[in-house]
């Protein structure tokens, strides 16, 4: 199963960023592209502490939760009519790829569910409850508003202008703060403890109870 959730958050993380470069592209900025980010090859995303050294800390303290981020997709805010406004719809199409996927990984579980007479192999069942809960863990994950994190340019995006540049000031400092957030005190991480509640409502809401009826 390490293997595959392995596999899966590389597939899930290249979706996540081909759609922060698709938002942008559509936005008329083609800097994604011309670095080579407006693709579905993983490679050119991989980042290596959100994609590779987090996920393997994550896994060797045992964290509940398995997660990360890829290479932020580049954009230049001076392609963009509305820049502000626009970087925050940029930095929001990565999470929502991910909700949308929860969803219909979400659909087609239901689907197998109430198909009667259909038998459905474990496996395929165990792929999409691990498609589904990682995609919730990262559309989760990455809207906490700390730099590099999208979160961080959607709320730039919606506060005030006169706190704007203020705001961004902040970024110098984000992941610092950020790991040391993810770090675990007492057996537990302060940043999951705060957004347990949202990915454990998501779970409940989108993974069916009745999974057990197809094994």
């Amino acid at each position: 199963m390490l293997i595959l959730s392995f596999i899966l958050l590389f597939f899930i993380l290249t979706i996540h960023e081909f759609s922060h470069a698709f938002a942008a592209d559509k936005l008329g900025d083609p800097t994604p592209q011309l670095n080579g980010r407006l693709t579905l090859n993983p490679i050119p995303h991989i980042d290596p502490i959100g994609t590779i050294l987090l996920p393997l800390f994550l896994i060797l303290t045992q964290s509940p939760f398995f997660i990360g981020w890829a290479k932020p997709v580049p954009y230049d805010p001076f392609n963009l009519k509305h820049p502000k406004r626009d970087a925050a719809v940029i930095s929001f199409a990565g999470p929502l790829s991910n909700l949308i996927m929860a969803i219909i990984g979400s659909l087609i579980l239901r689907f197998m569910i109430f198909i009667p007479n259909i038998y459905f192999p474990i496996w395929t069942a165990d792929l999409l409850t691990t498609f589904i809960q990682l995609n919730i863990l990262l559309a989760i994950f990455n809207l906490i508003p700390i730099h590099p994190l999208d979160g961080f340019r959607v709320v730039a995006g919606l506060i005030p202008q006169k706190y704007y540049h203020d705001w961004l000031d902040l970024e110098r400092y984000g992941l610092i703060f950020l790991l040391f957030m993810i770090f675990p005190f007492f057996g537990r991480s302060p940043i999951f403890t705060i957004i347990s509640p949202v990915i454990n409502f998501l779970m409940v809401l989108l993974i069916p109870s009745q999974l057990g009826g197809i094994i």
